[in-house]
């Protein structure tokens, strides 16, 4: 079930009360599938859990106020967010607790991320994009906290883009611009330098973004007051609250979580704010509660004293707005009117935790029935290997899994290899109908954990169509720089959604003029001049893209690719593959290097950023007509990629294509 909006003009007190007892029951199924997830973990079905209790309210109120084409860049505390837009269900929500590696039972991930981590599917099966400003959409989280700043202010700068460029297609990404991307953070990663420079940026260029920080005092085990320069991150956040008659800056709102009427009007302020205004908005959500501590890792007894324990019991959002629908009465028509009655609310708790429990058992059911099917197949052609050969090693493989109490993938694969294994000189019959299945299962396995690192779609690099430079002898003889910026001149005249952002990148058109005029020619939204914040300039990159937008994002130097190469490797590196093809973010990395300019602008980082940016394609031009060609293959590929243009190249002479 989703939230529904509780609006301003007049409801009737039937419609009010319907939607305060909806936010009720999705609010305790959210709170029953975290209490239900701990078991699982301790008693052994799933190796980790992370929840969301504590954090219901709050994200109940952002539900409402969070519309189609807008999007999310979170964390794994949004569980009740993620049922309230519809973008997760209680089967979902344990399919992913299990790891479950059906796209259609865990369509977040196939199974692929830890629970917690949210998705929606923005791609088609081919690859090609869905409409977006039909859906809620959310932008697949990463585990490293603080690492969805980033992304989150491309995907706000998207609809500031939008609100200025309109080109054919641009219909499936934006409605004039109006989306609001809305961020989530816990209070402990706010001491991150992702979220300062993010917030700082977004102050900067007033794109429509909403930051939720959830703050309850902690960091896993440490205190507030050993994480930042003041406990109250308002407080430090003040210097970027915009004044009056400011073109810059955010508004800071601050709210209690278990305070509904104060959340709902909080987020209808902030929406307004992000919407209408395109002002950044930080929503700092006070006295959170946690009621099981951090995770299935342990107990936040301790680390808590009695007096912190006792006001998490007291303060409980569910509790206090339990209160509040208890003590709500308005008189109509001379009669006065409550929500509802105590018993009322009590079954409303018991029907929750009964559909909580029918969603696990099913998905527990799903999981296994997969595992069941692998088995079924393959363990009968042991069992008939094992009746025809002289190993005595295979019966004794079978008891050992016969043995075993519950039993997994891995189990059924290690029977396999072993009997396979001591057959190995053997060649009959049941060997080679054991291997040959064997063999089947694996390559459906192998999709099941490996596809999609790079892209499979039809527009994957390696299946763009090659075009060799073509010369005369009217071709002209020009610094190599020029060759690259008169491409960047045809590629920005052909392709209306391109655009480049960077250090020194417009105004001077980049630091060594491989884009000398551009911003005069096509502007400064599509070549811009960014502050020096390498981590955002990326981000900004993927969250662009991801909203159909081919950006490039330069980063000007390759030894400054180290700030934002966490956000290359656990971000956009993964995208595709930790989405199994769910979604992609197509984002043009540039750099240059290789000048051999001391210890620095050497180059030095090569090795590890070959070995980091996994599903990133890496190229390395050798001189900038190669650079050419590599910028017009990927401006046409849904695959990100790093191009490393050669700083020694800029002026050294190279015949100009006639095909650029």
């Amino acid at each position: 079930m989703e939230a529904t909006y509780i609006a301003t003009e007049e409801l009737t007190f039937e419609d009010f009360k319907k939607q305060i007892l909806d936010d009720y029951r999705l609010g305790r199924i959210s709170r029953e599938a975290s209490y239900l997830a701990r078991r699982e973990v301790l008693t052994g079905k799933a190796k980790f859990g992370i929840v969301g209790d504590g954090k219901e309210l709050p994200q109940l109120a952002m539900a409402k106020v969070f519309r189609n084409g807008d999007w999310r860049s979170g964390y794994y505390r949004d569980q009740t967010f993620a049922l309230a837009v519809g973008a997760l269900t209680v089967e979902s929500f344990f399919a992913q607790l299990y790891a479950d590696t059906s796209i259609e039972r865990e369509p977040a991930s196939a199974g692929r991320q830890m629970n917690g981590h949210f998705a929606t599917r923005f791609l088609n099966e081919d690859g090609s994009w869905k409409d977006q400003t039909k859906m809620k959409n959310i932008s697949a989280d990463i585990s490293p906290t603080a690492g969805q700043m980033p992304r989150l202010l491309g995907l706000a700068a998207a609809s500031s883009y939008y609100k200025q460029h309109n080109f054919e297609g641009a219909e499936k990404f934006s409605t004039n611009g109006r989306e609001v991307a809305f961020g989530t953070i816990g209070d402990a990663s706010t001491a991150e330098g992702h979220f300062w420079e993010t917030l700082n940026a977004a102050c900067a260029l007033q794109v429509p973004m909403i930051v939720s920080i959830w703050d309850d005092g902690y960091g896993i085990s440490v205190p507030t007051h050993n994480q930042r320069a003041k406990q109250d991150i308002s407080e430090m956040l003040s210097g970027f609250q915009r004044s009056e008659g400011e073109k810059q800056g955010c508004e800071i709102i601050q709210v209690k979580a278990w305070d509904y009427p104060a959340l709902l009007q909080a987020y209808a302020r902030a929406e307004h704010y992000a919407r209408e205004e395109s002002v950044p908005v930080v929503v700092h959500v006070v006295e959170v509660t946690q009621p099981q501590g951090h995770s299935t890792s342990g107990s936040h007894e301790r680390y808590k004293d009695e007096v912190r324990l006792q006001f998490e019991s007291e303060y409980d959002g569910l509790k206090k707005f339990r209160e509040w629908i208890l003590d709500y009465s308005v008189e109509i028509d001379g009669e006065t009117q409550n929500i509802a009655t105590e018993e009322e609310l009590d079954q409303i708790e018991k029907e929750a935790k009964k559909s909580v429990k029918n969603g696990q058992k099913k998905s527990w059911g799903d999981y296994n029935a997969a595992i069941a099917e692998i088995r079924d197949r393959l363990l009968p052609l042991v069992q008939q290997l094992g009746q025809v050969t002289e190993s005595k090693m295979v019966e004794e493989q079978l008891k050992a899994f016969n043995a075993l109490v519950s039993v997994g993938k891995k189990d059924v694969f290690h029977l396999v290899r072993k009997a396979l294994l001591f057959t190995a000189k053997e060649n009959s019959a049941a060997r080679n109908e054991l291997k040959q299945a064997f063999e089947d299962v694996f390559a459906s396995e192998q999709q099941n954990y490996s596809s999609h690192l790079y892209s499979e779609s039809q527009w994957r690099a390696t299946e763009i169509d090659e075009v060799k430079p073509a010369f005369s002898d009217a071709s002209e003889t020009v610094d190599g720089r020029v060759v690259v910026r008169n491409n960047f001149d045809k590629l920005f005249s052909k392709y209306p959604e391109l655009l480049v952002f960077g250090e020194d990148t417009g105004n001077i058109g980049d630091v060594n003029q491989g884009l000398e005029g551009m911003q005069e020619k096509y502007g400064a939204n599509r070549v811009a001049d960014t502050g020096i914040r390498e981590a955002t300039i990326l981000g900004q990159g993927i969250g662009l893209a991801m909203r159909g937008l081919k950006p490039i994002a330069e980063i000007q130097y390759l030894d400054y690719v180290l700030y934002c190469l966490q956000g290359m490797s656990d971000d956009l590196a993964t995208v595709q593959y930790r989405t199994r093809g769910g979604q992609k973010a197509p984002v043009i990395v540039r750099t240059r290097g290789h000048r051999l300019e001391g210890v620095w602008h050497s180059g030095s980082p090569m090795a590890g950023i070959l070995n980091l940016v996994k599903g990133m394609y890496v190229l390395v031009p050798r001189d900038l007509t190669r650079a050419a060609g590599f910028y017009n293959t990927m401006v046409q590929s849904d695959e990100p990629c790093l191009i490393i243009e050669p700083l020694n190249g800029y002026r050294l002479k190279e015949k100009q294509p006639d095909n650029l």
